[in-house]
């Protein structure tokens, strides 16, 4: 592999800004109060957060001051992974410290929540409403009688709503969990059913493209099939009156009162969120109220560079992690934006008009979002006033060299930008915005602060300037705490910890560059990660095989040297069967109704046969290796397939397509 070394970086920080940066700020202190290296720059502070990974988390604690109701002893007690224990003894809330700042007078009138919808129409949530409305949203859900530990449920796009329903179930120690309204029933139940909720927050329907989007009869399902429910909250986004017997938003709203933050243990429920794998049901992750709070702040306020005078804005939606990310961005004081829309309505340029008119200093999106602005032709940086951006970050895929390029040239020449690389895992990054180094094309800045990010061979050797797994050696707060309904910790286990016993092994191929760098080369397993939001097999199998003229499908998720993602579906048809326009309709149909727009595939080609393992299992990693374009003696052992012909038809496949 060819160092990016001794090569001019396409972006290097002037001494100015790497003096005013927070982590050059809190370098210096952490060097006075708790032993950090003085010297060496950002390389030094990784190592000594690694290195004394206690005492790096409670310096982190202390210069965010961190609120504990009661103290902690030590940062990190037992640090065996999976389990390791964070801060024991203390106690603390999240929601607390999301609406810290509009405890400050002068901060009180200051724009918390900027919203903006697809006609580009901007609302302002100051801190002080934020927090009122937080304050009576909270009690009213201690009347409902929503305790520590319950499960409450938001089927909503990204509205403010959203993030008070998130704040006031965290306030009351509630367990917060939500999915976009472009969701099928069916893909929300197979979440919501197993946290079993006891309030849910609805839309009546959403806007998306132009057009409006009704949900009302998916929500009466979702009514219906989630028998733990006390209460169904109403958000007439759409104009459309409560369902009978729900409750209405604007009641549970409308107290002028002082928020009451439940002070829970540190490894307290937060959020569960969902990453499918490629069987069985969608894997509920559990994240703690402490463990968000601390790797938040440090990836936030340290990493990001987020403080009171910023604007953050991340085109998401409530069903991907970047969600809970951006909504965190609160935790810096820094003004956070919401965006509700199609990326690319009323043309690509959305996003950068969105950027523009809320005065977005961190600009976050997805790579295929940048790729296809290259593609368009357009110019946001000479059409729009882009000034206030600072920095670009893109996660979802790696940022491909033509996309650094891209937003160096038509953006602005002296851009940070950061490509991102973590997981809904973690719900944080394992590599990426340094806001003191240079960027050189096609990589990620470092690793972050606190992980021990390595790349290993199949046998646990380290491995640098060569492609191998990504592991972290050590514990990082966010790691889950458990799975839902996994109670002796087995499938958390096997998800992570499988291949190297007590080392979080992610499922992704990585290159530590000897400059320090980080290259990311996409999945390693069969895991579909499309937009950024990772999806099962499993899901769309169940949604296309309800059609009679399917008899096996299999899904594979390729990603490509120019930045794009291919997601083809094969279908194995029953006897009779023809695949011909209209069944592909229906196909696409079928999955968009089921599942989502997301999970709907790039092309259906028919195959003869769905090769499996000899116990029966769609073999997804050997497939996608060979359209890949490996050889089919690498990619496969012949042994352990039921009928090794089949696969001649994706190497062939692979063949023409290159």
């Amino acid at each position: 592999m060819t160092s990016a070394a001794n090569e001019a970086p396409l972006w290097q920080p002037d001494a100015e800004r790497i003096a005013a940066a927070a982590v050059t700020r809190f370098q210096s202190w952490a060097a006075e109060r708790y032993g950090a290296p003085a010297d060496g720059g950002y390389p030094a502070l990784h190592r000594w957060s690694v290195d004394e990974l206690d005492t790096f988390w409670r310096a982190v604690a202390d210069w965010f001051d961190v609120r504990f109701s009661t103290p902690y002893e030590t940062a990190v007690g037992d640090r065996t992974m999976p389990g390791a224990q964070w801060f024991p003894g203390a106690t603390l809330n999240y929601a607390e410290h999301a609406l810290r700042a509009g405890e400050d007078p002068l901060r009180a009138g200051a724009p918390a929540l900027v919203h903006v919808d697809e006609t580009h129409t901007q609302s302002l949530v100051s801190w002080s409403e934020l927090r009122r409305q937080v304050g009576s949203l909270a009690a009213e859900l201690r009347a409902l009688g929503v305790r520590p530990g319950d499960r409450v449920s938001g089927y909503l796009p990204n509205i403010p709503q959203s993030v008070v329903a998130l704040l006031a179930t965290a306030a009351v120690g509630g367990v917060w969990t939500s999915c976009a309204p472009d969701f099928g029933a069916r893909s929300v139940l197979d979440r919501f059913q197993q946290v079993e909720p006891v309030v849910l927050f609805t839309v009546d329907g959403y806007r998306y493209g132009g057009k409006e989007h009704d949900r009302t009869d998916t929500v009466a399902e979702l009514r219906r099939e989630l028998p733990t429910l006390r209460a169904l909250v109403h958000i007439p986004l759409l104009g459309t009156p409560a369902p009978e017997g729900a409750l209405e938003w604007s009641a549970l709203t409308s107290a002028d009162t002082e928020p009451v933050f439940e002070q829970v243990p540190f490894d307290h429920p937060l959020w569960v969120l969902y990453s499918s794998g490629t069987t069985g049901l969608p894997k509920a992750i559990v994240q703690s109220q402490g463990g968000i709070l601390l790797e938040h702040l440090k990836q936030l306020g340290l990493h990001c560079d987020l403080g009171p005078d910023d604007r953050f804005f991340w085109y998401t939606s409530t069903g991907w992690m970047m969600w809970n990310f951006l909504v965190s961005g609160l935790l810096t004081g820094t003004t956070v934006v919401l965006y509700d829309g199609s990326p690319g309505y009323p043309d690509v340029s959305a996003q950068w008009r969105v950027a523009e008119q809320t005065g977005a200093t961190l600009f976050g999106t997805s790579a295929a979002y940048v790729m296809a602005c290259r593609k368009a032709g357009i110019h946001p940086g000479r059409d729009l006033d882009l000034s206030r951006i600072q920095c670009v970050a893109t996660t979802g895929s790696p940022l491909p060299p033509d996309g650094f390029r891209w937003l160096h040239d038509e953006v602005a020449d002296n851009l940070w930008i950061a490509s991102v690389s973590g997981g809904t895992d973690v719900c944080s990054c394992f590599a990426g915005a340094v806001p003191t180094l240079p960027v050189h094309i096609g990589e990620l800045q470092a690793p972050c602060l606190g992980t021990d990010l390595q790349s290993w061979d199949p046998a646990g050797k380290p491995l640098i300037g060569e492609v191998g797994e990504l592991v972290v050696t050590n514990p990082l707060p966010s790691m889950p705490i458990h799975f839902w309904n996994d109670p002796d910790g087995s499938r958390y286990r096997d998800s992570y910890f499988e291949m190297y016993p007590g080392v979080w092994r992610h499922g992704d191929w990585i290159t530590l560059t000897d400059h320090g760098s980080v290259i990311i080369h996409g999945r390693s397993d069969s895991t579909l990660n499309r937009q950024g939001v990772r999806m099962g097999s499993a899901d769309i199998y169940e949604a296309v095989e309800r059609l009679p003229e399917i008899r096996e499908s299999l899904v594979i998720g390729l990603e490509e040297p120019d930045g794009g993602y291919w997601m083809p579906l094969f279908v194995h048809l029953a006897d009779g069967a023809a695949l011909d326009d209209g069944l592909r309709d229906r196909i696409k149909e079928t999955i968009r109704e089921n599942l989502s727009p997301r999970h709907v595939p790039d092309e259906v080609i028919e195959v003869p046969g769905i090769p499996h393992t000899l116990t029966g299992k769609r073999i997804e990693v050997p497939v996608k290796r060979l359209l890949q374009g490996t050889a089919l003696a690498k990619a496969v052992n012949p042994g352990s397939i039921d009928n090794l012909e089949l696969l001649h038809f994706y190497e062939d496949l692979a063949r023409t397509r290159r």
